[in-house]
């Protein structure tokens, strides 16, 4: 198939300006792109650049990429890559989002049938099932069964540290402070973010404004600025662009992985990024993520490859299907 050929010519070449590429293939401008999207949206490859600077280049090979220890890695970046931004252009093709809206339709029927007990009934399942994830993605041993009743029934799990039982409450409500008023969230603020990170750090000592000091983040040698000032001029960068962007899909992807990427709490930001994420696509008419299938050590690899390589192709098909997956599971 072309579309092979074209995966091989690219991994011979490295790097190749889209020009090349299709002048080294038959076949009509548009049809070739298209093999190149395919590509791309099965994660094999990799595009960065604008218009006539754009170029492709094969994906990383994830097993040999993390079998390497971090200081054996080689970065795109050990600190933070302000043309990070220019990655984003067009993470999802067009046939992409066009397919996730038709999907996300049918969510938006679904709705309007359910009765208000089952419509509250469903939001919760998603709440207990997101805190349950998102919290141990971040360490917390907390069972689903264990968060369920906690959330339920207010009864905390036996042995457990008290700071886990707060990070799964504080799930909840900011699960629930999204959820009320979805709206809200369009457009969004510094503001906005700072509250929501104060929610979900209530009760674990931790400022709610940006950090004055450097953090490092285990398991990589990416370093996030340490510079408060720059992380106030990419915050506000970040919620220039997030506004900007139509798409509520391409706004999610965005959120996550560079709330995540700036760094700018103290701790805490990863979760504030997924909840984000959601009160984004839920302020859109898009159906929330739970995460609930997601593998915790492929999440964090692809988020640490975003770290590492501005690479956001991993985490796009973990997003994709975890997106899918709640279409299919909620409502």
């Amino acid at each position: 198939m072309r579309k092979d050929e074209i995966l091989k010519f690219i991994k011979q070449k490295k790097v190749v300006p889209a020009a090349e590429i299709l002048n080294a293939f038959d076949g009509s401008k548009a049809t070739i792109l298209r093999d190149i999207e395919k590509l791309i949206s099965e994660g094999r490859v990799i595009k960065s650049g604008k218009a006539r600077a754009t170029v492709y280049a094969p994906a990383i090979d994830l097993d040999e990429y993390f079998e390497r220890e971090p200081d054996e890695r080689k970065l795109k970046s050990e600190t933070y890559n302000f043309d990070v931004w220019d990655e984003f252009e067009n993470v999802f093709s067009a046939d992409e989002l066009r397919q996730l809206a038709t999907k996300n339709e049918e969510f938006c029927e679904k709705i309007k049938t359910l009765s208000p007990a089952l419509f509250k009934k469903e939001i919760e399942r998603l709440t207990i099932e997101f805190s349950w994830k998102s919290s141990k993605i971040e360490g917390n041993t907390y069972t689903l069964l264990d968060t369920e009743l906690l959330i339920k029934e207010n009864i905390e799990a036996a042995g457990k540290k008290r700071q886990e039982t707060t990070m799964i409450l504080n799930h909840k409500r900011a699960l629930d402070y999204i959820f009320a008023e979805p709206e809200y969230f369009k457009p969004l603020s510094t503001k906005k973010i700072q509250e929501l990170h104060q929610i979900v750090m209530r009760d674990l000592d931790v400022p709610s404004d940006f950090r004055l000091r450097a953090v490092g983040i285990t398991g990589t040698n990416y370093r996030p600025l340490d510079v408060r000032m720059q992380i106030v001029e990419e915050i506000g960068k970040f919620i220039e662009i997030i506004n900007k962007t139509a798409n509520p899909l391409q706004k999610a992807i965005i959120t996550v992985l560079m709330i995540s990427y700036i760094q700018p709490f103290e701790d805490g930001n990863k979760r504030t990024a997924r909840i984000l994420g959601n009160a984004l696509l839920y302020a859109h008419g898009y159906c929330p993520l739970s995460y609930r299938s997601v593998d915790e050590r492929e999440y964090k690899k692809a988020i640490v490859l975003f770290y590492e390589q501005n690479d956001w192709s991993y985490f796009k098909r973990l997003f994709t299907q975890q997106f899918t997956e709640a279409l299919e599971k909620y409502f």
